[in-house]
């Protein structure tokens, strides 16, 4: 039971309600505690007279009125000064509070609190009354033994022993420190082993080393960095736990778990453990390195209680400096006030006349915010400003820095954190206002000018011509004036910890969220979630390419990264193939089953990914050829010679066989040499035998080791070879389930999404609604369902209140076709696709609850509540990478059944090269509206041929995006009129993304291919030069040369058709000729406002080849002569488009230009005039003065 002067608030409204009086279930006065109305930010404070551990809390309103708290803030302090803001976790800062005065809402604290004071900060509160609040705390005392460091002290505990040699050590402490770096622990040996923990820059440290320095000299010495802003005068829990080699470090809760490199595992630290500071040895009172300068409780090394024994001055403990055990508070001066908005916040502080001693100004700041303004003040009656802003990024890392701004005698000077000093001359005397401003400007103020936008971050120590200033005073309206600020508390919170970016995406961070960079991750999304490559061969073929070297991701946007792999697309089934490092012919001989010859496969890809791979596929195998003599395979049912799974499983039956029996090919096709055995070399020959075959079971793939043991005897050898992993089809591909009237829906385990979600399917229906997925918890839930005929939304909670994101469609969805469905929640944003309509996203809140808890089972078709069943057919739903088997588990459920029927439900593609399958009455067509192909299947070439003043300009009259989301625009259609720009290129804020796709072929240099360019003279050109190698140049800033790239040594002139494939990522460009290569371009910016794209020629006289390069303008005005084929640009199709847009105002076609074959061209061996093979196009009408992509 707290006393009544345990209870303060920031204000009351009268003496019958004051702060005394807000004791859970009481009467007294008018039943509890409510602040003045004219109270900008109240609070209710407790004192619990000495450090409690607080486990729970409750609150009630006002008794007998229309006042209660509907939600507030809790935050906790050691002195009363500074506090810190208790989270329930990463994304909850708020407590729920009443909806009326006499209801009891309690929460038990997910961590406890262990503090003296709490207070209790009302953010909302009752509609129809005021701020009425009783409250009550629970917990129990908490005991500790603290230590008081002044940055110039240490103890020592000395060994009983000269040195003390340890396999396992445990290290516990909690800390809270007034400085960004210092020593919490150190010891060290004579033979180099250390163990060092300290502050670094607010982030914790651990160094360790095992070996002798003197035997390993290259021995690697392990440092790991866990933590941030543990500068902040509050209390951290740390524990260092090692096993041999094996360390755990936890700060907070979390922990980081690593592995020392080197050979020892024991660490030998001679004579003590100092804490808080490394003395040097004969020098009182130095140290190698900073002091700790702050608190230490509960010091524990190895079970041993270091303070308590210092307390109790044993001889163990040595002190060195000023070390007391109390732990001091901080000074009224080191107490934070948080500057909250970018445009509102500020400080205002009245200023004498400057006179004769001019104006000095001293604050420390921290911030992760690039900009914002520090301080302002008018000069000479407001003709003249000071002004002090951010603008350097080396300043904004989150930690304190401290800023000296001086002027007097016409020179203004600035100290940047004891740095030299910068000076600015002026050029007369001025006197300043009567106010000055810290963190932005009042809305209207003469006196004040922001050139940037308000600080966002902390301040303390404001000093004005040497006198600190009384911000208590400002907080009651006594001194100055304020906006948007949070007294007495840093708000500043580390965004990036943990790391919210996926697939090693590089996290920074502005005070409101943090930013992913997902250069060179292979992964795009606003948190490096969602894979930039296709999940397998398949799909690469499905969008047009041919054979060669292709980056896949069977699984997604899941943990694993994408492989490099050969697609051989020569077949009708397209094989992925995996090679190894021992693909050759191997002779064996001398070895023996005691002394076996062993051979270890290692892939290109890990063997998570091959498993991944294999599950996908619907078939795969490897060949392994083997020729012995006198060389046994098996001798009377005992293996001589085996071959080891992925599992590392030993297996006795070989290519062409199948599991279980040790046999060959040979036994199951009844034609061995011998029929009394199973294996031609088990028939133990003088002659060289053959017993090669396939291996297929995909359970066991691929062959990891080959172990021979018989090729001892005289005259006995082997030969053997073991080729690459070989897979066709994509099984989930068209992996499909129909669901019919009165039917269930499908059943899976629930969805593990707490961070991050990715659904997308493909579905037909003849319904105008239906739930296709949902998933459901105790309050949160997603759900993804066709509304209307035209709507899909994608609905979901996180705990902040339920959302909706709907995309209409123009046309019915329920056309018995297929469609597209791509919906994501992430801790930035939420996005729905359909089709090649434009993504919707919706940000998410900065504050709030951002963890989906799911608890019920995923339905499939259907919910909960049998309520809008799907009809219809579902097929490839993948959920973060990973593809649920539709059709096994339809297998298993009445009323719905495996597969989908119709032409355009199987897995063999019947439309290519991106065209779109069509079910008819009776039959099917192909759409190959966003195809660069056409033909009944979107198979047949678009070619024409170039003569020298030939070219292919499709202009744009207004600043458009360069492409959609995701490549999943529309692209220039005949069926739509020509002025509708912009319903065929949508706006996005995505990703900066290009894709380029053509084939060609030429004799003739210097030659222009494609050239790209936008209203801000961006470019893409691809040429060829003048020796005839490809070369594609990049311009994305405008203000920097282009950047130049040459995939191919040889020459490409040389009347051979070459495919080429340029796609981008950011900053990651990748370009495939006969294979891929990948570079790195400096800018990710976006080519955001096309203004127009040319094949061949580019005219002198157009607009838009401002700031195009030297090379690039000599290759477009020679232009291209030649055959170019199947062009594509991100979803435009310039050379289908010149065809079925004949005429349009947006397409100019110069020269003379004829369809023609470019395949055929290149397979004939005599030159022949394209003239007189092809129908021309009359164009001559066609040319005129328009501004020309790349000219």
């Amino acid at each position: 039971f707290l006393p009544e002067s345990s209870f303060k608030s920031s204000s009351t409204s009268s003496k019958s309600q004051l702060p005394h009086s807000a004791k859970l279930n009481r009467r007294e006065g008018e039943g509890g505690w409510a602040p003045e109305r004219s109270d900008r930010q109240p609070w209710l404070q407790l004192d619990l007279r000495e450090k409690m551990e607080v486990t729970a809390i409750a609150t009630q309103g006002r008794s007998g009125s229309s006042d209660w708290v509907t939600s507030f803030m809790l935050q906790f302090s050691d002195s009363g000064l500074a506090w810190k803001q208790y989270r329930q976790s990463e994304d909850t800062g708020t407590y729920t509070g009443n909806t009326n005065s006499e209801g009891v809402v309690q929460h038990k604290l997910v961590h406890s609190i262990t503090a003296r004071f709490l207070r209790f900060v009302p953010l909302d509160w009752s509609t129809t009354g005021w701020i009425g609040l009783r409250v009550e705390v629970y917990g129990c005392v908490y005991k500790s033994d603290v230590a008081d460091f002044n940055g110039r002290s240490a103890l020592l505990y000395r060994f009983n022993q000269k040195s003390q040699r340890t396999v396992k050590d445990v290290i516990s402490l909690r800390f809270k420190s007034y400085g960004a770096d210092g020593v919490l622990v150190h010891g060290e040996g004579h033979r180099g082993d250390y163990l060092t923990l300290e502050l670094h820059h607010g982030t914790l440290a651990l160094h360790l080393n095992l070996d002798d320095a003197k035997l390993y000299p290259s021995s690697a010495n392990v440092s790991v960095f866990l933590g941030c802003l543990l500068d902040d005068q509050l209390w951290h829990y740390v524990l260092v736990k090692r096993s041999n080699k094996q360390v755990n470090l936890t700060v907070d809760g979390r922990t980081h778990h690593l592995s020392t490199t080197g050979v020892e595992d024991s660490l030998e630290v001679d004579y003590e453990l100092s804490f808080g500071g490394i003395p040097i040895p004969g020098k009182p009172g130095s140290f190698l390195r900073k002091n700790f300068h702050g608190c230490i409780e509960n010091l524990y090394y190895n079970g041993v209680n270091i303070i308590n024994l210092a307390k109790r001055r044993k001889l163990q403990i040595h002190s060195v400096g000023n070390v007391t055990f109390l732990c001091s508070e901080p000074q009224p001066q080191m107490v934070s006030t948080t500057f909250l908005s970018y445009s509102r916040s500020y400080l205002s502080l009245p200023l004498e006349p400057l006179g004769v001693w001019g104006l000095d100004v001293h604050f420390h700041f921290r911030t992760w915010n690039q900009e914002g303004l520090l301080f302002s003040t008018s000069l000479a009656q407001g003709s003249q400003h000071l002004v002090l802003q951010i603008s350097r990024v080396r300043v904004t890392d989150g930690l304190w820095h401290s800023v000296s701004l001086s002027y007097r005698d016409l020179m203004v000077s600035l100290v940047l954190d004891n740095e030299p000093t910068s000076t600015m001359d002026v050029q007369s005397h001025a006197d300043s206002g009567n106010s000055v401003f810290f963190g932005g400007c009042p809305q209207y103020s003469g006196g004040c000018k922001n050139p940037t936008v308000a600080f966002q971050g902390c301040m303390r120590q404001i000093l004005l011509n040497n006198q600190l200033m009384d911000l208590p005073r400002v907080q009651q309206g006594l001194l100055g004036n304020y906006s948007k600020l949070q007294f007495d508390i840093c708000g500043i919170r580390n965004r990036c910890l943990p790391n919210f970016c996926e697939h090693d995406g590089r996290c920074t961070q502005s005070w409101d969220t943090f930013y992913c960079d997902c250069s060179g991750t292979g992964y795009t999304g606003e948190t490096c979630h969602n894979s930039i490559y296709e999940a397998s061969c398949e799909a690469h073929r499905q969008m047009g390419s041919t054979s060669g070297y292709f980056y896949i991701d069977p699984d997604g946007s899941g943990p694993l990264k994408a492989t490099l792999v050969y697609c051989n697309m020569t077949e009708d089934k397209v094989w992925t193939v995996v090679g190894h490092n021992n693909s050759g012919f191997v002779n064996v001989t001398g070895a023996t089953t005691n002394k076996p010859y062993v051979m270890r496969f290692n892939y290109t890809a890990s063997l998570e990914q091959l498993r991944t791979l294999i599950g996908r596929s619907e078939h795969c195998q490897q060949e392994r050829l083997h020729d012995g003599n006198k060389c046994a395979l098996v001798v009377d049912g005992r293996p001589l010679s085996w071959w080891l799974d992925r599992s590392g499983e030993k297996q006795t039956y070989w290519g062409g066989s199948v599991p279980g029996v040790q046999q060959c090919s040979c036994s199951l096709e009844e034609n061995c040499i011998d029929m009394n055995y199973f294996c031609n070399c088990d028939a133990d020959t003088h002659l060289w035998v053959n017993d090669t075959g396939l291996l297929s079971n995909k359970d066991h793939l691929p062959l990891t080791e080959i172990v021979i043991g018989d090729t001892n005897r005289t005259g006995s050898a082997a030969v053997y070879r073991v080729g690459s992993l070989h897979c066709n089809g994509d099984r989930f591909l068209w992996n499909a389930a129909s669901f019919y009237p009165g039917s269930s829906s499908l059943h899976f385990p629930k969805f593990q999404a707490e961070l991050n979600v990715d659904i997308s399917l493909y579905f037909k229906t003849t319904a105008s609604s239906g739930v296709l997925l949902e998933n459901l918890g105790t309050t949160d839930f997603i759900t993804l369902k066709l509304t209307t005929p035209l709507a899909i939304t994608f609905i979901f909670d996180v705990g902040n209140g339920r959302v909706d994101l709907t995309v209409t469609s123009p046309v019915p969805l329920n056309d018995k076709q297929w469609h597209y469905v791509r919906a994501e929640r992430n801790l930035k944003e939420a996005s729905l696709q359909v089709d090649q309509l434009p993504l919707h996203t919706l940000e998410a809140p900065s504050e709030g609850h951002y963890r989906l808890q799911l608890k019920s089972l995923l339905f499939i078709g259907g919910s909960t509540f049998k309520e809008s069943s799907f009809l219809g057919c579902i097929r490839a739903l993948t959920l973060n990478g990973m593809t649920l088997d539709l059709e096994e588990q339809a297998k298993l459920t009445p009323g719905v059944t495996p597969g989908c029927p119709g032409h355009c439900s199987g897995s063999a593609s019947v439309c290519h090269n991106r065209g779109r399958c069509m079910e008819k009455n009776s039959g099917y067509v192909c759409d190959c509206t966003h195809s660069a192909y056409n033909g009944p299947h979107c198979k047949k070439e678009v070619s024409m041929s170039f003569e020298s003043g030939s070219s292919v300009t499709l202009t744009f009259q207004m600043p458009f995006p360069v492409m959609h989301n995701r490549d999943r625009g529309s692209q220039l259609s005949s069926s739509q009129p020509d002025h509708n720009q912009s319903s065929d290129i949508y706006a996005h804020n995505g990703e900066s993304r290009e894709n380029v796709a053509f084939s060609f072929l030429t004799t003739h240099t210097p030659a222009m291919l494609l050239c790209v360019s936008t209203y801000n003279q961006q470019y893409l050109a691809i040429i060829l030069a003048n020796n005839g190698r490809l070369q594609v140049w990049y311009r994305l800033n405008r203000e920097k040369r282009a950047e130049i790239f040459t995939p191919k040594a040889s020459s490409l002139a040389d009347g051979q058709l070459h495919r080429v494939q340029v796609h981008r990522e950011g900053k990651d460009l990748y370009v495939q000729v006969s294979i891929d290569q990948k570079y790195n371009l400096s800018s990710d910016m976006k080519m955001n406002t096309l203004r127009s794209l040319t094949l061949g020629k580019v005219t002198g006289t157009s607009a838009g080849h401002a700031g195009l390069a030297e090379e690039v303008l000599r290759a477009g005005s020679k232009g291209f002569i030649g055959c170019l084929s199947s062009v594509q640009f991100n979803h435009l199709t310039p050379l289908k488009t010149a065809i079925l847009k004949h005429g349009s105002s947006l397409v100019h076609v110069l020269g003379n230009l004829v369809e023609s074959n470019c395949g055929a061209l290149a397979d004939s061996t005599t030159s022949q005039s394209a003239s007189g093979e092809f129908n021309s196009i009359d164009v001559n009408h066609t040319r005129s003065d328009s501004a020309v992509i790349g000219g």
